[in-house]
């Protein structure tokens, strides 16, 4: 599980990031980057799976816990990029990605955050 200091649970951080409007998409995923950082505060990352992409919760969990459990491996690989230079992160996934699998899901996140 991703620890919370990495969270992004603010409904207004959500907003602002998605009002920056830095975005990119790849194989279902689409990731929001919002404001670089001034100083050195940790990066909130969010993960979004809207109810229109599936009806069951079953599946949009699923879906956030792959691309969840992905990001943390990345961050714990220290290959992040240059994601740590925003404030904030948004992933948000679509129809396309649930029938996934993990190492998939992995590499399109992985993919991202290089395009980033």
């Amino acid at each position: 599980m991703l620890p919370k200091q990495y969270r992004l649970k603010n409904k207004a951080a959500f907003a602002a990031t998605y009002r920056i409007k830095n975005s990119f998409h790849k194989g279902g995923i689409t990731l929001f980057a919002g404001i670089k950082k001034k100083e050195t505060i940790q990066t909130k990352v969010g993960f979004v799976v809207s109810k229109k992409t599936h009806k069951r919760a079953v599946k949009r969990n699923r879906l956030k816990r792959l691309m969840r459990e992905s990001y943390r491996l990345i961050l714990k690989s220290g290959t992040t990029y240059n994601s740590q230079e925003y404030l904030s992160l948004i992933f948000v996934g679509s129809s396309k990605a649930l029938d996934k699998n993990f190492k998939e899901i992995y590499n399109i996140i992985n993919n991202l955050l290089e395009r980033l």
